[in-house]
């Protein structure tokens, strides 16, 4: 359990810097210099863990920044949601193999879901592309610079 712990220990640490209202951590840099940042995966490169489960969050963290670019601060906060949910289940003795079987229905669930939701986005279509583009960078820019960086990426 201890293991769940840890995880979930990252994964607190970075919750408070999602979405519209989140708030910034303030992080002291190598060089003794202060830095303010709601961004999830700057904060987790900053932080040293001794912990195998809260090296493992890390680097599920690096993954999504590598393979997508975005996200970290999500995956974390979703990993740590899920061992959540895990951990009492353990607790009454419900083997490993099981939960994980559980999980996989309620993620075959999930996508079903979203696929009822998806739009269709039409690749030719500027303004479709934009909207998509400023969901992205919504928490990243000031509506100034948010409504350039889109005309730039579109």
């Amino acid at each position: 359990m201890s293991n769940i712990e840890a995880a979930k220990t990252v994964a607190s640490l970075i919750s408070s810097t999602l979405g519209p209202c989140a708030m910034l951590k303030m992080i002291l840099d190598p060089m003794g210099g202060t830095v303010l940042t709601n961004d999830g995966n700057a904060i987790l490169r900053e932080i040293d863990v001794v912990h195998p489960a809260a090296k493992h969050m890390l680097e599920l963290a690096r993954a999504q920044d590598e393979e997508v670019g975005d996200g970290t601060t999500s995956v974390i906060i979703l990993a740590g949601e899920i061992l959540s949910l895990a951990q009492p289940l353990l607790e009454r003795n419900i083997h490993p193999l099981k939960i994980v079987k559980g999980f996989t229905l309620a993620l075959g669930d999930a996508i079903a879901a979203v696929e009822r939701v998806a739009t269709v986005i039409d690749p030719n279509n500027r303004s479709q592309l934009q909207e998509v583009v400023q969901a992205c960078l919504g928490t990243k820019f000031t509506s100034h610079e948010e409504e350039l960086m889109c005309n730039m990426a579109v």
